[in-house]
C-alpha cells in the first residue's frame, strides 16, 4: 500500500480536531493501512487549537503539528500541509467534522484506479443556506473562467496524487489558489459520493468577505477571461453609444421641437462612468496582484513545527 498524508488545516477548532484525528486514526486501522501520516496546520488560531494539535503530537508520532505565524487562509495553510507531506496519495480535509474522515478510504481507492485527482461529492449537503449558495456560484464561476468540467463537484475533501501536488507546490505567488493548481495541471478528476455531516461546534469561518476574496484571488490568477469581458463590457458601451447618438441625431431632425433630454444624458454618462471605473478596478486588481507578487509576499509563514524531520 501506497504512503498517505492526511493535510488539515487548523481553525479555532480546538473542540473537534480531536475527533476529526481519532476518526481518521481509526479508519486507517480498520482499512489496514499502515504507513500514512496526519499534518495539523494550524492558521494562527486566536484560541488554543495549537495546543491542542501539540497534545496529538505526544500521542501518536504519526502526527505533524505546524503553527502558523499569521492567518493566511485555507489555501495557504493546505500549501504549507502539502509543503512537507511526503506521502505519495495526499488527502485535504477539513478540521470541523462535517467531511466524515473514516471515508477518506473511498477517494483512496478511486485513486488507485487511476485517477489524478478525487473530489468527494455530497447528496446532501449540511452546510448553511449561505454556504450552499456560494458553493453553487463558485461552480458556475470556475466553469467558465477556469474551463472546469459542468459534471464536477468541487470540495474541501479531496486526494491526489504525488505528481499533483509538487505540480502545484511550484507555484510561489502569494496568492495560491488550489482548485485552480488542480484544474490546470490534470483531467484526470473524478468525484466519489460521501456522506457529509451536521457541524457539531462552531459556525464556518467563510464570511462573504472571504469567500468573494477567494473568487477574486481564484480568477485573477488563472485566468485572463475577466479582462476578455471587460473588454466586451467596453465594446458593448461603445456600440451602445453610436447607436444612442444615432437615435438623438435622427429624433431631432425629424422632431425640430423635441428636447434635448438631459435625464437621459446623465443616465448615459452614469452607465458609461460606472463600466469605465469598473474595467480599471478590474485592471487594478490584476496590476495590484503582479505588484505584490514581485514584492515576494509570503504564502505562509511558519512559526513552529512539532514531529517534522526534514
Amino acid at each position: 500500500m501506497k504512503r498517505v498524508s492526511f493535510v488539515i488545516p487548523c481553525y479555532c477548532s480546538s473542540k473537534t480536531i480531536g475527533a476529526v484525528v481519532g476518526e481518521l486514526t481509526k479508519s486507517m486501522k480498520k482499512e489496514n493501512i499502515l504507513d500514512y501520516e496526519i499534518i495539523l496546520v494550524n492558521d494562527s488560531s486566536p484560541d488554543h487549537t495549537f495546543e491542542i494539535i501539540r497534545q496529538l503530537c505526544k500521542e501518536d508520532e504519526k502526527i505533524i503539528g505546524i503553527n502558523l505565524a499569521k492567518n493566511f487562509g485555507q489555501h495557504g495553510a493546505l500549501m504549507a500541509g502539502m509543503g512537507v507531506a511526503l506521502g505519495e496519495i495526499i488527502v485535504c480535509l477539513d478540521d470541523d467534522g462535517q467531511t466524515p474522515a473514516d471515508e477518506a478510504s473511498k477517494l483512496i481507492e478511486k485513486i488507485e484506479q487511476g485517477y489524478d485527482v478525487v473530489y468527494a461529492s455530497y447528496p446532501k449537503k449540511r452546510h448553511s443556506i449561505f454556504r450552499n449558495l456560494g458553493s453553487k456560484i463558485n461552480s458556475m464561476m470556475t466553469e467558465y473562467l477556469l474551463d472546469k468540467p459542468k459534471n464536477l463537484h468541487l470540495s474541501s475533501y479531496f486526494a491526489a496524487k504525488r505528481f499533483v501536488v509538487e505540480e502545484i507546490l511550484k507555484y510561489e505567488n502569494a496568492y495560491p489558489y488550489v482548485i485552480g493548481l488542480v484544474l490546470r495541471t490534470t483531467k484526470h478528476i473524478a468525484n466519489v459520493e460521501v456522506s457529509h455531516r451536521e457541524r457539531e461546534e462552531g459556525s464556518s469561518g467563510y464570511t462573504f468577505r472571504k469567500l468573494l476574496g477567494l473568487w477574486i484571488n481564484g480568477f485573477t490568477a488563472f485566468s485572463v477571461k475577466p479582462l476578455r469581458l471587460a473588454s466586451l463590457l467596453g465594446g458593448f458601451a461603445a456600440v451602445a453609444g453610436v447607436f444612442v447618438i444615432a437615435w438623438i441625431i435622427y429624433n431631432k431632425m425629424t422632431n425640430p421641437q423635441a428636447p434635448l433630454g438631459w435625464s437621459s444624458m446623465v443616465a448615459l454618462l452614469l452607465l458609461l462612468g460606472g463600466m469605465i471605473l469598473f474595467v480599471l478596478g478590474m485592471i487594478g486588481e490584476y496590476i495590484g496582484r503582479i505588484y505584490i507578487s514581485l514584492n515576494r509576499a509570503p504564502q505562509y509563514v511558519v512559526r513552529e513545527m512539532v514531529h517534522y524531520e526534514k
